[in-house]
């Protein structure tokens, strides 16, 4: 999975009331620790997810379980997102 472009980042804190420069930054760091954390969250997923599913597959399960981590509620956007049932 590669690292987001600048393109990409600017994208994500264009429409945001936050101090540009520090979502900016945010977005960087969460970025760079994606990438510096994707081979152990590969490793700790079970097979035969880990082997079968595409990269985005695991960057969805991924945002799904931190959102719902969140706030539950979200399981309605999940849903129309997924196209599936979420318990």
């Amino acid at each position: 999975m590669a690292l987001l472009s600048t393109e990409d980042r600017q994208r994500i804190w264009e429409e945001t009331p936050y101090n540009k420069a520090a979502l900016l930054a945010a977005v960087a760091a969460t970025d760079a620790w994606i990438e510096a954390n994707q081979v152990s969250f590969n490793a700790a997923l079970p097979n035969p997810f880990r082997s079968q599913a595409s990269a985005a597959q695991k960057a969805l399960l991924f945002c799904a379980v931190a959102l719902m981590r969140v706030d539950p509620g979200l399981a309605q956007l999940l849903r129309r997102a997924l196209g599936v049932e979420v318990d």
